[in-house]
């Protein structure tokens, strides 16, 4: 496979970025891997491979380029209870900082970019989204419904609130299909939050697929954390690739 970290023009700068697609003259078709809170690392990488290895070109920003360049924090941070909070007392202001008039412009400079890249194929690409990631994919897709076709959205947090800009407001512009796979007991994303999703998906006639990953706690996907379930990530590729296939042109 072709793989690369490059740095692409965004809204705001240049963000450090992941590509790679499989070897060959495709076309590809595109996908955008947005990143978890912990940002652009080997284990997003090897995410990123593995979807590559079923044919889609991929890149994975770092969301928080405006704030600071990958890596964003230390390995052990992922693991060790302790450090943990003090990573998310350094990543709190930068989730902040990342507004969704950011989260669209920038998503606007990510397509632009795998356009225009050799073997990626023309016309509409799915995005695949992991905690704050998943949140700001709905964000992208939402504004962005003739660019963006398919989303899968895996334990994402705060995609519900009783702000007037909260992300499941905005679902009734979307004309593709989303899939979201929920943690479960999750404080971001309660039974309620989850109810109010799907309400507002059925009344904006989205085509979705929305499920509780018993078990699975939030971040379940992210096998460098503490949160990884070996259950839950199996599951969630088991959704995803199908997700994708039924969505994306695909070229053998």
């Amino acid at each position: 496979m072709y793989q690369a970290s490059i740095d692409i023009p965004a809204a705001d700068g240049s963000a450090d970025s992941y590509f790679v697609k499989p070897d060959g003259p495709g076309p590809y078709p595109g996908i955008l891997l947005f990143m978890d809170a912990f940002g652009l690392r080997p284990r997003l990488q090897e995410m990123a491979d593995r979807i590559a290895a079923e044919g889609y070109a991929v890149l994975v920003p770092n969301l928080f380029y405006r704030d600071r360049r990958s890596p964003l924090i230390d390995p052990d941070e992922l693991t060790d209870p302790e450090k943990r909070g003090a990573a998310f007392g350094k990543l709190g202001p930068m989730m902040q900082n990342l507004t969704a008039e950011r989260v669209i412009a920038d998503t606007r400079a990510y397509l632009d970019y795998l356009a225009a890249q050799d073997g990626v194929e023309a016309g509409p690409v799915g995005v695949v989204g992991y905690c704050m990631g998943g949140r700001n994919g709905l964000i992208a897709m939402s504004a962005l419904p003739d660019r963006i076709k398919v989303l899968g959205s895996f334990h994402a947090g705060r995609v519900v609130s009783d702000d007037e800009n909260s992300p499941h407001r905005g679902v009734g512009a979307i004309t593709g299909e989303v899939y979201f796979g929920h943690a479960d007991n999750d404080g971001s994303m309660t039974p309620d939050n989850i109810k109010d999703l799907e309400a507002a998906l059925e009344a904006g006639g989205v085509t979705y697929t929305s499920e509780v990953y018993e078990g699975a706690p939030h971040g379940y996907t992210m096998s460098d954390t503490a949160m990884h379930h070996q259950g839950g990530e199996d599951r969630h590729w088991a959704a995803l690739f199908p997700l994708f296939e039924r969505n994306l042109r695909r070229t053998e």
